[in-house]
């Protein structure tokens, strides 16, 4: 695996490091023992799947509080999609910033974002599915999230949307 930083601390792109033969490749998407050493979770609860049918698809912006706050090691795994991470925590110096980073099947990359950041993704082709892996348990009574298009955050999406449900496109601006 490949580790590469972003601007907001804690948040990697993780590339595959395929090992090729005739058959194909064989590549290691997560080890407790290399996420161990880089001081990243070690176990998740849980693996979820995201289907989304229309490109232009927005997903987000999501994460859950304390003491359900969540981390996520996100791939898509069918088509493409851009996947962003807003920095909700105060003590951070990127403090809400976002990074975003394409990704596809074809490229393999994953984005994990730890705890205390926000989530969501713009799909970039029809029937894309994103897994995800997540290290804490759902309470709905947790849930919590940032608009889109919040200017406090000023996300670059990629393109128009096509799709978002109610609860996404109405959250209220941040007050952070």
């Amino acid at each position: 695996m490949i580790f590469t930083d972003t601007p907001l601390p804690g948040v990697f792109v993780i590339d595959a490091d395929p090992i090729a033969d005739e058959r194909g490749f064989f590549a290691r998407f997560w080890s407790a023992e290399v996420f161990a050493v880089r001081q990243l979770v070690t176990r998740f609860d849980h693996v979820s799947v995201s289907f989304n049918t229309r490109a232009g698809t927005l997903r987000g912006m999501h994460y859950q509080a304390a003491p359900f706050a969540e981390t996520k090691l996100v791939r898509c795994i069918r088509g493409a999609i851009f996947d962003v991470a807003v920095d909700l925590r105060p003590q951070s110096a990127a403090f809400r910033k976002w990074t975003g980073v394409e990704l596809t099947a074809d490229n393999r990359r994953a984005l994990y974002i730890p705890a205390g950041c926000a989530h969501g993704f713009q799909t970039l082709t029809p029937d894309a599915e994103v897994l995800y892996m997540i290290d804490a348990p759902y309470s709905a009574a947790h849930g919590r999230g940032v608009r889109w298009n919040d200017p406090a955050f000023g996300i670059a999406w990629p393109g128009a949307v096509s799709a978002m449900n109610d609860r996404d496109a109405g959250y209220p601006d941040f007050a952070g």
